[in-house]
């Protein structure tokens, strides 16, 4: 039987915990989110753990719990997720490990992002990267804005490497959080990554992009942070899985893309999708609607939120929650109607006191076409506590809108 037809609204590190500045509110409280309170409104609410212990604090992590993959048999690590968002095939012998453009200041991580690295700026550095370390088994590829992707092949190379998060590490020394092989047989791949990251700073701070950049008193993308290595892994299908013919996901970060893709899904690019606070908004919402029209499960995923979350800006994490309300939650609410299944949550909290992820289950609201609802009247991470799912983890909010897994 085709499921009926679900969105799920994704608000990337929306999460957070009570600020003494907006009067022991969390940012959810304190926004303008009339479109989410609905959902919980007329719906059921409860938390869901996404990041369990014994995994990393990441985003893929994160959304593959939310989706219902099996972590302890489908995790492969962010590179290959994403060289799949970016269509790069990946052969048996290749390793995949996220990149990030950052910008270092006396040897102490200022800025994973890069400053926030603008793609022509990208796109020049990582050609330079490739003029000097690239060879037939090291690739470098451009991806959004400072996340960029490094392929390692051959049999010397392997993902058996310990690499620290590079946004849980701002303000540090980048020498305390080098990688380490995490057995014998990753040395090799863990040296090298070492000696990128030591030698890379000298050739991007010559170029004429990061001279601009300094000249103009602005940070340079100056260094690079390899982490999150792994190989092209099976990921089960959710037509398989769940029933689901026809799904589609929409984002603006290669990790979601690519996991969605591994999931059977189509990827919807949007002209404009930026991963920041200035991405388009409306492209995203009108993309949804549409494709809510031939697919029976969308997933539409927002960055922006998360991005100054890490920032540690209050002011831009409640602008970005109540854009992602008013901008998108409400016009494809208004637009589908009420015989549509709906889910908001985040994926992960990021608390502006830490401007890090956190594995605090985050809140959920769905409203199920038919069920009565629970009462709770706002979407927040104190109401949803009360509401009738309960706390959730890993495949739980997927069953409750699919049904239970197949074998």
């Amino acid at each position: 039987m085709t499921p009926r037809k679900t969105i799920v609204f994704l608000g990337d590190g929306m999460a957070d915990d009570p600020i003494p500045a907006l009067g022991g509110k969390t940012p959810l409280q304190a926004a303008k989110t009339p479109a989410m309170d609905s959902i919980a409104r007329d719906g059921v609410s409860g938390t869901l753990l996404t990041l369990p212990e014994g995994y990393p604090t990441s985003s893929d992590v994160a959304n593959m719990s939310v989706l219902g993959c099996d972590l302890s048999k489908e995790l492969c690590g962010r590179g290959p997720l994403e060289a799949a968002g970016r269509s790069i095939p990946m052969g048996p012998q290749d390793y995949a490990f996220r990149i990030n453009l950052t910008n270092t200041v006396d040897g102490i991580l200022k800025d994973f992002s890069g400053g926030h690295a603008t793609q022509p700026t990208a796109d020049e550095l990582i050609a330079l990267l490739n003029q000097k370390f690239g060879s037939p088994t090291v690739r470098f590829h451009t991806g959004l804005s400072y996340r960029n992707l490094l392929i390692l092949t051959g049999p010397e190379f392997n993902d058996r490497v310990k690499a620290e998060k590079p946004d849980d590490n701002q303000g540090s020394p980048v020498a305390a959080h080098l990688p380490k092989a995490s057995d014998p047989s990753g040395e090799i791949t863990a040296a090298f990554l070492r000696r990128l990251i030591a030698e890379a700073p000298a050739l991007l701070e010559a170029s004429p992009v990061n001279r601009a950049l300094a000249s103009a008193g602005k940070p340079m993308a100056n260094g690079v942070w390899p982490w999150s290595g792994g190989k092209a892994g099976a990921i089960r299908k959710l037509r398989d899985k769940y029933g689901i013919e026809t799904s589609a996901v929409i984002s603006a970060v290669d990790v979601i893309m690519g996991l969605g893709r591994c999931l059977g899904m189509e990827m919807i690019q949007v002209p404009g999708a930026t991963g920041y606070i200035d991405t388009n908004y409306e492209g995203k919402a009108q993309a949804a609607i549409k494709a809510l029209k031939t697919h029976d499960f969308v997933y539409i995923h927002v960055e922006a939120i998360d991005e100054v979350s890490h920032e540690q800006n209050l002011k831009l994490k409640l602008q970005a929650i109540e854009d992602f309300d008013a901008r998108i939650v409400g016009p494809v609410l208004a637009a589908v109607g009420p015989g549509v299944n709906v889910a908001v949550l985040p994926d992960h909290p990021v608390p502006l006191a830490l401007g890090k992820h956190t594995r605090t289950p985050v809140p959920v609201s769905i409203r199920i076409v038919g069920q009565q609802p629970d009462g709770v009247q706002t979407f927040d991470e104190i109401a949803c506590q009360s509401g009738a799912l309960g706390p959730l983890a890993n495949g739980d909010l997927m069953a409750k809108l699919f049904g239970p897994p197949r074998d």
